[in-house]
């Protein structure tokens, strides 16, 4: 560190060096990211609740108030009048509060988990193998047994496999609204079934799908039911700052009962609210007033645009695809489209294409390139991309 202070204008010239550095979303190249750009007015208002903490909501009442309207909206969305939850870093804290919240009720109902018990027993975790690494985190934090359920041939869980794997340890089952690598959507409501007849806690990630489902039903695109609106599902994953476009972080987590922030909690006594269910103390509130704002400012009417178009894109990349020898691993239920080409190894296209300045990514289960078509990815963006597989295959002399 300096030891004397260093000009402002230093300071920030030093800074664009290294934001130059940064890939840009505006460029149409990110294909592989399920974040995208925030909406101008978010990033303003972000910025001006930079010094709110919800870790200390009754210093910041009007914040509050902001994080309250924010859930019951989203829970409008899923089918959930009443809603309970938080907004928090993103999908990855949101889950862990989920499965968190369904341990704890294992322990005080079922007394698994119990260290106090005179037999410990290890809870146990079903999710399918497309679930994110988010689970992996909770088990081993949580000191769960992490049990992966199989995939049928459409890459959705296997209802099958999710019941041979219940058993008397078994605190919660997951079932993914938008898979992150292939966008699918489980049968959520056969894990309802499932979780109620067992009296399982069934957590929904929807982190990716949460902020596009609902406005692609409500323009006729048939998606099964997903959210609160089965019985069996406890609680629901949601990311603002992916699909509906409110900046880094921005996630949440949405409960279906008061008792599981209540099984949560913790006492803080020296802060305004004397209890806390989160996982963080000081817990920013710029991101709660953001999206906040993008939501009033989008609305359904807004959300339902921005999914559409973005499907518009996915549907016209997968089909463009199909005409020129690539595969897909799946037909697209979300902006998701991956594929690969019979004659050249996934990871040889993946840095032939990084060479030519597209970054995709590589999904794991099927091997396969991955493309989100986010609203930064423009119809233009895509004939560039097919322009560069097109001379990918020529180099390589494919037809």
């Amino acid at each position: 560190m300096n030891q004397e202070p260093i000009k402002k204008e230093k300071i920030l010239e030093e800074l664009i060096e290294f934001k130059e550095k940064d890939l840009k979303f505006s460029d149409g190249r990110i294909l592989g990211s399920m974040c995208t750009s925030a909406n101008s007015l978010a990033k303003k208002v972000f910025y001006d609740f930079l010094d709110s903490n919800l870790g200390d909501p009754g210093l910041f009442e009007g914040t509050q108030s902001l994080e309250e309207e924010v859930i019951n909206d989203i829970g409008s969305l899923l089918s959930l009048e009443k809603p309970y939850g938080n907004i928090v870093t993103g999908g990855t804290e949101a889950n862990l509060m989920a499965i968190r919240a369904a341990r704890n009720l294992a322990r005080e109902e079922k007394n698994i988990g119990n260290i106090a018990a005179d037999e410990y027993i290890v809870p146990e975790l079903i999710v399918p193998k497309s679930a994110h690494f988010s689970f992996e985190k909770a088990a081993d934090v949580l000191s769960l047994k992490l049990v992966e359920a199989d995939l049928d041939e459409n890459y959705q869980v296997d209802i099958g496999s999710v019941k041979d794997n219940i058993n008397d340890n078994t605190i919660a089952i997951v079932g993914i609204a938008g898979t992150t690598e292939l966008g699918v959507i489980d049968p959520i409501k056969d894990l309802s079934k499932i979780a109620t007849r067992n009296n399982i806690y069934l957590h929904v990630d929807a982190a990716f799908g949460g902020f596009s489902i609902p406005f692609l039903k409500d323009l006729g695109y048939e998606i099964p039911k997903f959210d609160f609106s089965l019985d069996g599902v406890c609680s629901i994953t949601v990311d603002p700052h992916k699909m509906g476009l409110a900046p880094i972080p921005s996630g949440c987590i949405l409960f279906r009962d008061k008792k599981y922030l209540e099984i949560m909690a913790v006492e803080a006594p020296y802060l305004t609210t004397k209890e806390q269910s989160t996982l963080v103390g000081t817990r920013l509130g710029a991101p709660v007033a953001a999206t906040w704002a993008v939501m009033q400012y989008m609305g359904r009417e807004g959300y339902g645009e921005n999914a559409n178009e973005c499907m518009i894109n996915t549907h016209f990349l997968a089909d463009s695809l199909s005409k020129e020898g690539f595969e897909l691993t799946v037909e697209p239920k979300l902006n998701i489209v991956s594929f690969n080409h019979p004659k050249i190894p996934t990871d040889d296209l993946a840095k032939m294409l990084e060479k030519e300045g597209w970054m995709v990514s590589v999904s794991s289960y099927p091997k396969a390139i991955r493309i989100i078509l986010m609203n930064h990815i423009k119809h233009n963006h895509m004939v560039e991309f097919l322009d560069t597989l097109d001379e990918i295959k020529a180099n390589l002399d494919i037809k």
